[in-house]
């Protein structure tokens, strides 16, 4: 995303370059270690002195996007670029960091850009809902068959497998009815600017599906969906990212908790909770009606 509402992607189209904007107004050229968590453990600090109304989160979210902007993504990497119209930009890293003071975006990397265009409208459901994300960069590693047959120019002949929707848009939907759930009562997803960043939240090993907090901002709760049978191998991803937000964003005097939501669970799920109790687990349970009109 260049800029808010991709407010920056004609210059950047034109100049030849993606590019961060945050608080750090410094050239980091020295400063992007091959490690991210390094990088955050060190301008976290920096970011919230600059910036002291931001939460820890927020200022870990930022620092890690910096780093996968400035470093994470290597030479020769295919970026799509929104243009703030329904289109998407294609484009390759063909160079290191570079520091542009006093400019927009002044954290950048060097773009070829590609004469092609992938139109939202084309895009599988899976592919636009990870696009649609909020954050500043997004990994789209897991589309790279699809992406790859639209820069070919084939891009409707990928199939879309099937599935019942709400199996497919259980975080959605999740995530747009909150305020009907009883988790509004005490949590809310973490946003930044009245905007969504707690979905699909990344770390160092995946996405958390929902990252919420509190509303005393005392617990940070991480919540993994499971769209049918939840088996005891969810518990070990869930302390997975409980243990990246205990490091990397949560405060001193934070607690970190999970949950798990799932349509079923087994004897192994329960026999491994039993003896987690940091971690909770939920069932949802679907209605469904036909009504007469």
């Amino acid at each position: 995303m260049l800029g808010p509402n991709s407010m920056h992607a004609d210059v950047c189209f034109v100049e030849g370059f993606v590019g961060t904007d945050y608080a750090l107004h410094q050239d980091l050229t020295d400063e992007l270690p091959d490690e991210w968590r390094v990088f955050n453990n060190k301008f976290i600090p920096v970011l919230l002195e600059h910036e002291p109304e931001k939460t820890r989160i927020s200022a870990g979210l930022a620092c890690g996007q910096l780093w996968t902007v400035s470093k994470g993504i290597q030479g020769q990497d295919i970026v799509l670029c929104p243009n703030g119209a329904g289109q998407y930009r294609a484009g390759t890293i063909i160079g290191d960091y570079t520091y542009a003071e006093n400019e927009i975006l002044p954290h950048r990397r060097p773009v070829q850009w590609l004469d092609v265009s992938i139109s939202r409208s084309d895009m599988s459901e899976g592919l636009r809902r990870t696009c649609g994300s909020q954050h500043t960069v997004v990994v789209l590693d897991n589309h790279v068959e699809e992406i790859e047959q639209h820069l070919n120019g084939r891009g409707k002949e990928f199939e879309i497998g099937s599935s019942f929707a709400l199996e497919k848009h259980l975080e959605d939907f999740l995530v747009t009815n909150w305020d009907a759930t009883e988790l509004a009562k005490t949590f809310s997803i973490y946003r930044e600017n009245g905007e969504v960043v707690g979905q699909q939240y990344p770390t160092d090993t995946g996405p958390i599906d929902i990252l919420a907090i509190s509303r005393d901002s005392k617990t940070i709760l991480v919540i993994e969906l499971k769209r049918g049978r939840a088996s005891d191998k969810v518990v070990g991803q869930t302390l997975r990212y409980m243990g990246f937000v205990k490091d990397v964003l949560a405060g001193n005097e934070q607690i970190v908790r999970g949950l798990v939501i799932a349509l079923e669970d087994d004897q192994g799920l329960r026999r491994a909770l039993s003896m987690v109790p940091s971690i909770d687990f939920k069932r949802y349970e679907v209605s469904f009606r036909l009504l007469t009109t």
